[in-house]
């Protein structure tokens, strides 16, 4: 099995770009390696950029992409998941975002708005240095495409969380420039940011090449094509997702894999389901992961104890989710950790071996089995960083792309082409084939699939609002969600006051 390892080098770099500040904004390297002298300069800020999608800093200057505030705004917004740990364990963070009582100053909130701009910046900053470099014209091609898709992933979380946001698609030239033009202070539309989002992928679309011509790890032409897809989907332009999705399912670069549990275990990453995942590894002999992604969520010991936790124990699978799966449904268990409460103290034993007491000596029932990396070595590599384990996330796979496909056939009036998709991914489930060609009927099939087959994987919030049901269904689980205010998040107070007030408030907030 391949690893992704760094080097000291490239890790030098990372830790030298890692620019500690709460603004958005990032001004010209100084004293920092240039063009001139380093002749790696371009390259390395590519890897810099890579390594941004690791931003896990939710307490921090630099911000989160996909460590615990990035958790908490997806999985634990949704009907997927509860806050879990202890009631008071971050309740003042998480637990007001599990109850949509969120505000402005919210530390999370702030952290997802500064890691997203932050990692945006490196990548305006990569796009100066390539092509100011004297790599050849078909490498500076490439590296721009692989960058410029970061971009407009990041700049996708962004839209949904936030709505209009400011667009900043180039390095400002000093502080003046970056206090005086409008663009770095005020927002720009949601349609002009989609705008953004469709430029960068299509760059990657057009001038990628296939996963088969490229390294593991990088983003390749089907990765641009399947989050582009993706982002048509969103925007309801059907014939577009219907067309994208077809290329990459029909392109022979990608399958699902046979067992739906290897997914999330070492031996599924950069699988051949695999499309765009967050890289992780070894660095200087420890791991090199998203910081507290798996600690986060983590079975925690709680009650009479004895025994070594695996985590703090947030991020619950809820009960509503756990009564979603159809019975037989493999993906179920492949999904929830279900502690033992069946008095018969047997405990709970995980695919490596680990066995985890009954309820009377844990916190909470259910945990993120997705979120898992095991502490035995011979299993799953594993280097003692616990804060920072191995664990790649998963953030487009082709079973996406399928349902992805299967919904705009329906939508395009396709509902007999729609159910082979759909199939596809219910058979891998160990599930009948569905059968209704009723457009209605098999639009909510579909989207009754997407929430269990990407359970807890950062999806279920974003097609709630995206579908319209946002309200409806977490109303119906007990949160306090408001329709009109809470399908998006509050533009971070610090970021307002930054911009002397120019950045308008969400309503509601």
């Amino acid at each position: 099995m391949k690893k992704h390892t760094l080097s000291a080098g490239l890790m030098s770099l990372v830790l030298s770009l890692a620019a500690c500040n709460s603004s958005f904004l990032d001004v010209p390297l100084q004293g920092k390696p240039t063009a001139d002298t380093d002749p790696n300069f371009a390259q390395n800020l590519v890897v810099g950029v890579y390594n941004s999608l690791m931003l896990g800093e939710a307490f921090g200057a630099e911000g989160d992409v996909h460590g615990i505030a990035f958790v908490s705004a997806t999985n634990i917004l949704s009907d997927d998941a509860d806050k879990g740990s202890t009631a008071s364990d971050q309740a003042g963070t998480v637990g007001v975002l599990d109850e949509f009582s969120v505000t402005p100053t919210n530390l999370f909130v702030q952290s997802l708005w500064s890691g997203h701009y932050n990692g945006i910046a490196k990548v305006n900053q990569s796009l100066v240095a390539i092509a100011n470099s004297t790599l050849d014209e078909a490498t500076k091609t490439r590296l721009t495409a692989e960058v410029r898709f970061i971009r407009g992933y990041y700049y996708f979380n962004l839209v949904r969380w936030f709505g209009g946001v400011p667009k900043i698609l180039r390095v400002p030239k000093d502080a003046a420039d970056a206090n005086t033009d409008p663009v770095f202070q005020t927002r720009a539309s949601v349609d002009e940011i989609y705008q953004v989002i469709t430029d960068d992928l299509q760059n990657g679309v057009s001038n990628l090449p296939l996963r088969s011509q490229t390294q593991a790890g990088r983003i390749s032409k089907g990765t641009a094509q399947a989050l582009l897809a993706k982002v048509y989907m969103y925007r309801k332009e059907w014939q577009k997702a219907y067309d994208l999705s077809k290329e990459v399912i029909t392109s022979g670069q990608y399958d699902l894999l046979p067992d739906y549990s290897t997914l999330w275990r070492q031996a599924g990453d950069n699988s051949r389901e695999a499309i765009f995942e967050v890289q992780t590894g070894q660095f200087n002999n420890s791991d090199f992961g998203i910081n507290a992604y798996s600690m986060f969520q983590g079975p925690r010991v709680g009650g009479k104890g004895g025994w070594t936790d695996l985590g703090w124990g947030f991020c619950n699978p809820t009960a509503t989710l756990a009564n979603a799966y159809e019975a037989g449904d493999v993906r179920k268990n492949a999904t929830i950790i279900f502690i033992d409460n069946s008095g018969t103290y047997k405990g709970t034993v995980l695919f490596d071996g680990f066995r985890i007491p009954s309820a009377d000596s844990v916190e909470n029932l259910r945990y993120n089995y997705k979120a898992y990396h095991s502490e035995n070595k011979n299993v799953e590599s594993w280097l003692g960083n616990r804060d920072r384990k191995q664990k790649n996330v998963h953030l487009l796979r082709f079973a996406d792309v399928l349902l992805i496909h299967a919904e705009a056939a329906n939508e395009l009036g396709k509902s007999g082409e729609a159910l082979v998709p759909l199939n596809r991914v219910r058979q891998r489930a160990g599930l009948k084939a569905a059968t209704s060609t009723a457009q209605t009927a098999l639009r909510e099939a579909i989207w009754q699939e997407r929430h269990v087959e990407l359970a807890m994987e950062h999806d279920r919030f974003f097609d709630l609002v995206r579908q319209g049901r946002a309200a409806e269904t977490l109303q119906k689980t007990g949160k306090k969600f408001v329709k009109g205010t809470h399908e998006l998040l509050p533009i971070p107070a610090l970021q307002i006051a930054l911009s002397g007030g120019k950045l308008i408030q969400n309503s509601g907030y």
